[in-house]
Parts: C-alpha cells; structure tokens; sequence
C-alpha cells in the first residue's frame, strides 16, 4: 500500500536475479497472506471498520504506481512498480469480503507469483546479454534472439492479464 512499498521497489532493483524471483514469488505475497489467514478471520469487526480506508489506500497506489510506472526505464523498476499494483489489487479484492473477491485476490496471487517470476527471469537473460536493464537499449531484440522474444511477450501479456480466448 501507499505507505509501505518504497523498500520493494530498491529491493529488485538491487538484488540479483535469483533474489528478485524469490521475492516477487515468495515474500510479496505474505502480507496479504497474513491478511487472509490472520487479520480478517481473527478482526472481523475491524476488518468491517477499516475496509474503507483499505480501499481507499490501495486505489491510490494503484493510480500512483501505474503513473509512476510510465516514466520508468529500468525494466526491473517496471516489473517491481507492476507488482506493488497487482498487490494492491489483491488487496482491494481480499477486503471485498465477499467469495468471489477472496477466490480472485488468492487466483491473483497464484497468477502473479509465476508470472512476475517468470519476468524477472527473463530481465536477468536480457542483462546478462546486453549488461544493462535500460529499456532504450533493447531495440532489435526479435531480430537477435526471437525465442525469447516471443517468451517474453507471453509473459509481458500475461502481466497485463491477457487471457487467450
């Protein structure tokens, strides 16, 4: 949320590969884990209480961060900035309290984790390749390596929730 998401966004660009893969896979999603299995089951009348403020929080981060996003050109600072969104959305959706809204946070948590990381995985090929995460830098790359070009579309899609049919 708005307040708490800074630390994430230097934490991937900062940590290799292997150490962004496992936190936009892994640790990104206790929070809102911890929301689910804790906070709402244990507070329900808080939960009640602050619902609106949650809402409220996590729409202006997701406004925030997809603005933000926009004028990134590190492609790790893209990916990391996509998933505070994508958490956020998980977040408006497990405080919906409703069935649909906790089964599509938990699906999007599933989805994001795998797809994120897949990203992520990708980012590290490209700079290992190319020794930079500038996206100005990237130009041609179907003409040099067109399997992982198409890869990464699919994964890029997929972070945009493209649904194939």
């Amino acid at each position: 949320m708005v307040p708490v998401h800074i630390w994430l966004l230097e934490a991937h660009v900062e940590a290799p590969t292997a150490g962004s893969v496992i936190l936009a896979g892994i640790l990104l999603k206790l929070g809102t884990y911890g929301f689910l299995r804790f906070s709402i089951p244990v507070f329900p009348e808080a939960t009640l209480c602050f619902t609106p403020f949650i809402y409220t929080l996590s729409a202006i981060a997701i406004i925030y961060t997809s603005l933000t996003t926009l004028r990134q050109i590190d492609l790790k600072k893209i990916i990391a900035y996509s998933s505070v969104a994508h958490m956020n959305l998980v977040t408006i959706g497990m405080f919906s309290l409703n069935i649909q809204g906790i089964g599509g946070s938990i699906l999007l948590m599933l989805s994001h984790g795998l797809v994120s990381s897949a990203l992520f995985l990708c980012v590290g090929v490209l700079y290992d390749r190319h020794k930079t995460r500038l996206v100005r830098y990237y130009g041609g790359l179907v003409s040099t390596m067109p399997n992982f070009s198409t890869i990464f579309f699919f994964f890029t899609l997929a972070n945009m929730c493209f649904t194939w049919y």
